[in-house]
């Protein structure tokens, strides 16, 4: 199996001069509110760190595994936020690798006694990397003996690159609409296409990551609270489609908290086919939430011997508007949105 992810990533890493990357895109896309838009910088009163892993077809050896950590702050009174998130994707077992740092600024615009907009900013860089020694190409695998003659591996006449590391700068926008019930926003990620083709060998072959447009929303009802002291149990139906180059996604579904225990359910849909069923629980206790999604594919991939495994993700978020001191700003504040589920 490990043999077979090799000679797939292997080929993904030579058809790179005509094709185009895509971005990670995490099933719980309200535990990473900055790589969903980078408006999301300052929703909170308090810091707020966060942090995201996600193994996405875990019966392929390290197919796809993501990292991401990220802060933000809001300066009330400049009606700004502030954030860094920085993020790591390995793709077959290590081969190809991306590593990502930016910074983001957002600005609150208020249109109403309870609608606010807010304007989102990202700029930083991004590093890709190949390991060659890693790749293994047609020319290298006998019919009878496989990788290795004798103990002696086979060689490969595929000619490596000058450079296999690049490093770019990306630069992303974004803009977030929301009052107490509705929220809404639109993202464009990549605004300068940035080229991460490793063959400089034609200006043609323009290998630049295509720009991703993400469109979400969402409500939330109160349905009341537990007891005096309990937190409010509330609902919040969401969507989002993305679409970068060719391909893209609809997320539909509908998120549930209630005291200490929230979870979620959503149906995911490629443009051509149906991928997956997206579960979702967790728990917080004080600062502290901690999160669980399992997406259950349900494309043909479902079909394929001994399956791609279905995808894990865990997230922290640790939010300290809930520490005694904020909570005492946030009650006598005007703070008032929609969040609850990103929070």
């Amino acid at each position: 199996m490990r043999r077979k992810l090799h000679l797939l990533v292997s080929l993904l890493f030579v058809m790179t001069i005509t094709l185009q990357a895509q971005d990670p895109i995490f099933s719980q896309f309200f535990a990473a509110p900055l790589q969903l838009n980078p408006a999301f910088a300052g929703t909170t009163i308090a810091p707020r760190f966060t942090f995201n892993h996600r193994n996405q077809y875990p019966n392929w050896p390290n197919a796809y595994i993501t990292y991401a950590a990220s802060f933000e702050q809001e300066i009330e009174s400049l009606n700004s936020g502030f954030g860094i998130q920085v993020m790591t994707d390995a793709a077959g077992d290590g081969i190809y690798k991306t590593h990502q740092v930016s910074g983001i600024y957002s600005y609150k615009i208020q249109l109403g006694r309870e609608t606010n907009v807010r304007i989102g900013l990202e700029a930083g860089f991004y590093q890709t990397r190949v390991d060659w020694d890693q790749l293994r190409f047609g020319d290298q695998l006998d019919n009878i003996y496989g990788e290795e003659i004798n103990g002696v591996p086979l060689l490969s006449e595929e000619n490596q690159p000058a450079s296999l590391t690049t490093t770019l700068f990306d630069a992303s926008a974004g803009i977030l609409f929301y009052n107490r019930n509705v929220y809404g926003g639109i993202t464009m990620k990549h605004l300068n296409r940035p080229n991460e083709s490793f063959l400089a060998i034609n200006e043609n072959l323009f290998a630049g990551r295509p720009l991703r447009l993400t469109i979400h929303g969402g409500a939330e009802f109160d349905l009341g609270r537990r007891n005096k002291r309990g937190g409010t149990t509330f609902i919040s139906p969401n969507a989002m489609f993305v679409k970068q180059g060719d391909v893209g996604q609809i997320m539909l579904g509908t998120y549930l908290g209630t005291g200490s225990i929230f979870g979620g359910a959503w149906y995911r849909h490629n443009f051509t086919l149906a991928d997956a069923a997206v579960f979702s629980f967790g728990v917080r206790q004080g600062v502290f939430r901690i999160a669980y999604s399992y997406d259950m594919t349900v494309s043909t991939l479902a079909d394929v011997p001994n399956g791609t495994g279905n995808t894990h993700e865990i997230a922290l978020i640790i939010n300290l508007e809930d520490s005694k001191i904020l909570e005492r700003k946030r009650h006598s504040s005007r703070w008032n949105n929609c969040f609850k589920m990103f929070n």
